[in-house]
């Protein structure tokens, strides 16, 4: 059985800065060693050379070495950083830890949360946006979900993955093996190696079935309702974290997720908010959170038909602003107003996730 999670969300005060994990570890809030999983917004611009983070990935292993916990370990350790704290959106981390809890805790007969995590067989640079990359995301997630200790595929509520994208140098290599990619266009890649990812966590998850080459970035009726894809330059594998519910871990926390039908759907992160277990009045306001909620985690996409609710937009015409950064400052400002928190995890690109102009959202809150 997996072990209790306690998870704590803190603020980034500079690029390389991890002195907030630092100081949750010198509390005594849990040990370095049992760190487990790291997600979080960097500074950078979100696009495929933003280093902002590598940078912070290296500050915050660095500090779990410095604290304890052995070099080896804290190198498997996946901490998922997704660029671009666009608007009002706050660089920030959510790190998840393993804490003990009595054998006879009240909490271990209700569904706490749990978390899983894996690593897929490589994916080579020709793979990504096929099927072959869908079929070794999805066997990654039924890992991660057996590591978690979850059976029921409707305890998962939300997957969270790190794949690669193309580079130059990826290109070439597989060129150099007479292999074709899908797109020679590095920044394109990114929503491309999301969109196939979303489709693995959807299919792993029995809410579709496989599909075929040719509905990778075309046909969006195909989506996951739980997966936040992000992709880099850092790895050659899939690194997923699959954070559900169980009963019998035990804990304070408990998770939930919705989706958000469009741009402006904060009825869809008041439902994730809710669905992890929240009792909140009809129309909820962010004081009725009362400090409960630990952290909401979204992904956002501009609508194929350039429009919200009716209105005609220009994101996907401007040449000056690159639509990521625009929507994703839109979706980070309707968070933070549901939240009242701008530390808000808000990520682009969410092809095959969730439904086309919006994306999914998942919710952890504190049940105390």
């Amino acid at each position: 059985m997996p072990e209790a999670i306690e998870v704590r969300k803190v603020p980034i005060h500079s690029v390389a800065d991890a002195s907030e994990l630092a100081k949750l570890i010198d509390e005594g809030v849990f040990a370095a060693d049992r760190v487990i999983a790291i997600i979080g917004k960097t500074e950078g611009n979100g696009g495929v050379n933003d280093y902002t983070r590598i940078i912070a990935d290296r500050a915050f292993r660095e500090v779990l070495i410095e604290k304890g916990a052995p070099a080896d370990q804290v190198k498997q350790v996946p901490i998922v950083w997704s660029g671009g704290t666009d608007g009002v959106i706050s660089p920030h981390a959510t790190i998840f830890a393993t804490v003990d809890v009595p054998e006879d805790d009240p909490s271990r007969q209700e569904q706490r949360l749990t978390v899983g995590f894996a690593m897929s067989e490589p994916i080579l640079p020709e793979e990504i946006g096929y099927v072959a990359m869908i079929k070794k995301v999805a066997d990654g997630v039924k890992v991660a979900m057996e590591r978690a200790g979850i059976t029921d595929v409707k305890d998962v509520h939300y997957v969270q993955t790190k794949t690669p994208l193309l580079t130059i140098h990826t290109i070439r290599d597989a060129h150099s093996r007479g292999k074709e990619v899908w797109t020679e266009h590095t920044h394109e890649s990114m929503d491309l190696s999301n969109g196939v990812t979303g489709l693995g966590i959807a299919v792993a998850l029995g809410e579709i079935e496989m599909p075929s080459d040719e509905d990778v970035m075309k046909n969006r009726d195909l989506f996951s309702s739980v997966a936040s894809c992000s992709s880099g330059v850092e790895l050659d594998q899939a690194q997923i974290v699959v954070v559900g519910n169980a009963t019998g871990v035990g804990g304070r926390y408990r998770i939930g997720h919705s989706v958000m039908k469009d741009a402006l759907d904060q009825d869809g992160i008041w439902e994730a908010i809710k669905s992890a277990g929240l009792d909140l009045p009809e129309r909820p306001h962010h004081t009725d959170l009362d400090g409960r909620l630990v952290n909401v985690f979204l992904k956002c996409e501009v609508s194929g038909d350039g429009q919200v609710r009716g209105r005609r937009n220009a994101m996907l015409d401007d040449s000056d602003v690159h639509w990521h950064r625009q929507i994703k400052s839109c979706v980070g400002g309707v968070t933070a107003a549901v939240t009242g928190d701008p530390a808000v995890f808000v990520s682009v690109s969410a092809a095959h996730q969730g439904p086309d102009g919006g994306g999914p959202v998942a919710a952890i809150v504190d049940l105390g």
